[in-house]
């Protein structure tokens, strides 16, 4: 769930100047601190978003479950599965409501299954090796929560109304984190379904607007339950990254993507969102990498087919997490996002003739696997004879060189890489992509939204 806050259009300059210069303060200050460090598990591994309600027809928990051996086939590590809790009827949205709208932390929508399906959800998963996430949404809850017998847990107007936390969400109420009870109600409940459940962490709904210091307490006592508990922030705040949060979203680089793709901006504006966030964020701060999610219309109705492709072999080549939304590795084109996220439009899991998105995907994670070269903050962007419309970035470790080519447009378009001693350098074979002829780079030509990697191994 997520918003961009509009700020005043008539503050004083003044105002604004020393804003700024305190903002640029504080981001220096923060990038000269370490990221906290991040559980294997995680920066090696891939996420998978589950929207129970949309994954299969019965759009229940045991249908997901039914599907886990998939899931371990596509090579994913992590299933994050949106809210399973009860959806307020107050105030609801669409037929089905928001799953964010949630009016009991501690139950499961019958809509859903029960408890005991989730522990089998989560036990299914761990056998397979995979692990799960909850989605934790802290900001807000439904209009008829079972909380609102305590008013003093929710924000409230000059008159002691209970208020949103936006004006446009109309079906949930504020939450105040100034209240010590509301924290330590959140953090037992957080607890539960660790004890209960054994999850292996949350992601964290609307994370930015939740104080940090709230999360920093919550990690803490989180930790003392499951020490290597996972926690993903859904927001781009370089401060959550230092003590409370493993890894968070790359809402910049998903912004520039789009205009890239969408509005024919320069592919060059990617690698420079990429430089400015490591100005900006902690030392070896972790991004979820995303082409696709529940907020965005679909990838495929965004990009095009071809562009998302090449938008996801940019995720999965990339530093970082990369996640996989819900479908997308059968080509689904079924809407996402408001308001679609109100209503129940399942997955289309036999859709017509299209890539093979599954089996590109999974030799894409599989090479990720494979090779650590993919897992590291190695990323060195390389010139090429046409920035405008190519991407050329390096992955690479003391062992391996890939370097990974994609043409942002829906042209066909001929070019080079400039990079040192690069003929040895030999395409990979992706299971799903006819062979290229290319002997190797510098030289290359690629089709509308084509795109290629290449790889050596350093001899010592």
């Amino acid at each position: 769930m997520k918003y961009i806050t509009k700020p005043r259009r008539f503050m004083a300059l003044s105002a604004v100047s020393l804003m700024l210069t305190a903002l640029i303060i504080h981001a220096a200050d923060i990038s000269n601190q370490p990221a906290r460090t991040s559980p294997d598990w995680l920066r090696n591994g891939v996420i998978y978003q589950i929207f129970p309600r949309d994954f299969s027809a019965a759009g229940n928990l045991n249908s997901v479950t039914a599907k886990l051996d998939q899931l371990k086939d596509l090579g994913v590590t992590v299933l994050w599965v949106m809210p399973i809790h009860p959806i307020g009827e107050k105030g609801r949205k669409g037929d089905y409501g928001s799953p964010y709208s949630i009016k009991d932390y501690y139950a499961v929508d019958p809509n859903y299954g029960t408890l005991d399906d989730f522990k089998k959800l989560v036990a299914g998963a761990h056998q397979r090796g995979l692990k799960v996430i909850m989605d934790l949404v802290a900001n807000h809850t439904s209009w008829d929560s079972v909380m609102m017998t305590n008013k003093a847990f929710y924000k409230q107007d000059a008159r002691g109304n209970v208020i949103s936390p936006d004006p446009g969400w109309t079906d949930v109420a504020g939450l105040n984190y100034a209240n010590s009870q509301l924290r330590e109600y959140m953090i037992a409940m957080m607890n539960y379904w660790i004890q209960t459940c054994d999850i292996d962490g949350f992601r964290c709904d609307v994370a930015w607007a939740v104080p940090t210091d709230f999360w920093e307490q919550a990690r803490a006592a989180l930790e003392k339950t499951k020490p290597d508990i996972m926690m993903l922030a859904e927001a781009s705040k370089p401060d959550l990254l230092t003590n409370a949060f493993d890894v968070d979203y790359s809402w910049p680089l998903l912004h520039t993507l789009n205009d890239v793709l969408m509005r024919g901006a320069p592919a060059s504006n990617l690698p420079g969102t990429w430089q400015d966030d490591v100005k900006q964020f902690p030392q070896n701060a972790l991004h979820m990498r995303i082409s696709d999610d529940h907020d965005e219309s679909r990838a495929i109705a965004r990009y095009g087919i071809n562009g998302a492709l090449a938008a996801q072999v940019f995720m999965f080549t990339l530093d970082g997490v990369p996640l996989l939304y819900n479908g997308m590795e059968v080509g689904d084109a079924t809407e996402s996002g408001d308001p679609a996220l109100f209503d129940k439009l399942p997955i289309v899991w036999a859709p017509r003739e299209r890539p093979p998105f599954r089996d590109i995907y999974r030799s894409l994670i599989r090479l990720r696997k494979q090779y650590p070269a993919f897992s590291n903050n190695n990323v060195s962007w390389l010139h090429n004879s046409n920035e405008a419309t190519l991407l050329t970035f390096m992955r690479s470790d003391q062992t391996d060189q890939f370097v990974v080519v994609i043409n942002c447009s829906n042209r066909p378009v001929s070019g080079s890489v400039k990079i040192e001693n690069g003929t040895d350098f030999q395409p990979v074979r992706i299971s799903g992509i006819p062979d290229s002829h290319d002997c190797g780079l510098p030289q290359f030509h690629l089709n509308a939204y084509e795109w290629r990697i290449y790889h050596r191994t350093l001899h010592p």
